[in-house]
């Protein structure tokens, strides 16, 4: 990896898959020549969710995070582009999706805001995490990924999107 070379820890959650809409946000990801090198359709328990949103444990909303992430199969990915976990953090768009711009994967795919999820009681349906810092991208990929999980290959467009 080059200084700009980057891997990110990108994770479709439950309401993504259940929407059928996967595809279409990986679709995004690759034409905005990042490459997928890790995929994997998990169940996360209480332990993996636990440590994947250890600075929340203690918060109310919590709970409500953790039934929603195991409402359905979350697909964890790892991609690896220039400055993926920057770019991708771009493609995501805000965290409340009804502030999300249009063209971003949340302003186009989804509209809860914290407000409305508050009042249904339940976590912000916001589809999709990506990792917002290169520590937070590193720390992301090693507790959902083993290094044997992560691959090394060539896409043909490779000259022209690195």
């Amino acid at each position: 990896m080059t200084e700009y070379l980057e891997r990110t820890f990108v994770a479709l959650k439950p309401d993504a898959v259940q929407r059928g809409i996967t595809g279409q946000i990986l679709h995004r990801l690759e034409r905005a020549g990042m490459r997928l090198v890790a995929m994997k359709m998990v169940t996360a328990d209480d332990e993996l969710l636990m440590k994947h949103y250890s600075e929340h444990v203690d918060k109310d909303f919590y709970e409500g995070l953790k039934n929603f992430m195991q409402e359905g199969p979350v697909i964890a990915m790892v991609w690896e582009g220039v400055n993926a976990v920057e770019n991708i953090r771009k493609l995501v768009g805000s965290t409340s999706p009804k502030d999300a711009r249009p063209g971003t994967i949340r302003g186009d795919f989804a509209h809860m805001g914290y407000a409305h999820a508050d009042d249904k009681g339940t976590a912000v349906k916001n589809l999709i995490h990506a990792s917002g810092e290169k520590k937070e991208a590193l720390e992301e990929i090693s507790l959902w990924f083993t290094e044997s999980e992560i691959q090394d290959y060539t896409r043909s467009d490779t000259a022209h999107v690195r």
